[in-house]
């Protein structure tokens, strides 16, 4: 096979959201994020793999994403958009019944005008100032909104993996100012907000990266290796160079594998040199420049011939790799790229 394979254990993503689950009270629902095609390994079996375990609510970025959501999971779990209800999307909203969260006055005017009787949450701003409505346009609106019903009121937290930044307290006190004796539904964490303890839970959480493996959430199983086949393994002299720019020089004679996987696949040119590939439990160096389409790594050590190295797996995970390219651990996950043979087990 001349491409790498993406290896998703459904498993893993269940267990994780079990995990995370477990740590709310029984009255908290557990929700689950699949924006970004379920981080990058396939939303509609990420869901499906996830509603068996018990999800009864989705969370996309998008109204396009809620389709396509809606379309593997068919009509019985709640699908909620972040984006909220954008000009376009009211077809889309009625037809596979998408929950909006409204985060603008814009947006409550669209939705009460063209879907009147539609389900839709709230999105407040407690001082990210990204998403949400700020505590004088909440002020101006709250008593009609209030009146329609919405099925959930939300905000989220700037800083959660930072567990003693202040900016926590301060999010969750105006979260309370801004929320505290409404009749409906609170949310305000996601995976770093369900670690901070029960008073951020509040009716509803919704794990994102801690379901795929990911940090803030130490104790996740990973959930998906990368495994990418040899296309060659060739000796080099001392001296000689392999690679873009003569990036990297024998010091002595050299095995030097060339494997299926680059920047195009979503493996960052930024652990050019510094990271390392595993056969098994044994790291080969990556040597040079990572290209578009190719790797090259020092499997000089080995005592055999491999056909195949992981570069995402249980000793380097996502952040690990992550930390190596100067990124997150979400942006390694989401740059998965298409060509990837995908394999699901789980």
């Amino acid at each position: 096979m001349g491409t790498s394979t993406l290896h998703i254990d459904l498993g893993a993503l269940a267990r994780n959201w079990r995990a995370l689950d477990a740590k709310s009270a029984k009255t908290v629902e557990t929700a689950a994020v699949v924006k970004a095609d379920g981080y990058g390994i396939g939303a509609g079996k990420a869901a499906r793999a996830l509603a068996k375990a018990g999800v009864k609510t989705f969370f996309v970025a998008a109204t396009e994403e809620g389709v396509i959501l809606r379309e593997a999971l068919g009509p019985t779990p709640r699908i909620c958009v972040f984006g909220g209800h954008m000009s376009g999307d009211t077809d889309m909203i009625l037809d596979m019944q998408l929950t909006p969260m409204l985060n603008s006055l814009d947006q409550i005017t669209r939705h009460f005008e063209a879907l009147p009787d539609h389900a839709f949450g709230v999105q407040l701003d407690t001082g990210m100032n990204r998403l949400g409505m700020e505590a004088n346009e909440w002020d101006a609106v709250r008593d009609l909104v209030m009146a329609a019903g919405p099925m959930l009121i939300m905000s989220h937290l700037a800083c959660a993996d930072a567990p003693d930044h202040p900016m926590n307290a301060q999010q969750l006190a105006e979260f309370h100012k801004m929320t505290d004796g409404l009749n409906a539904p609170r949310a305000l964490s996601a995976t770093g907000g369900i670690l901070l303890g029960p008073e951020y839970h509040f009716d509803l959480t919704r794990p994102g990266i801690g379901l795929y493996g990911g940090l803030p959430f130490e104790d996740a199983e990973p959930v998906v290796r990368v495994e990418c086949p040899i296309i060659q393994i060739r000796d080099v002299a001392a001296g000689e160079t392999v690679g873009y720019s003569n990036a990297w020089t024998a010091e002595v004679p050299s095995r030097v594998a060339t494997v299926s996987a680059g920047y195009a696949d979503g493996i960052t040119r930024h652990i050019s040199g510094k990271s390392v590939l595993f056969d098994g439990d044994t790291p080969c160096p990556l040597l040079g420049r990572v290209s578009m389409d190719l790797i090259t790594v020092d499997v000089t050590h080995l005592d055999h011939t491999p056909r195949s190295l992981d570069i995402l797996c249980a000793h380097q995970t996502v952040d690990d790799l992550a930390q190596i390219g100067g990124t997150i651990g979400y942006e390694v996950l989401t740059s998965l790229g298409r060509r990837y043979n995908r394999r699901y087990r789980g």
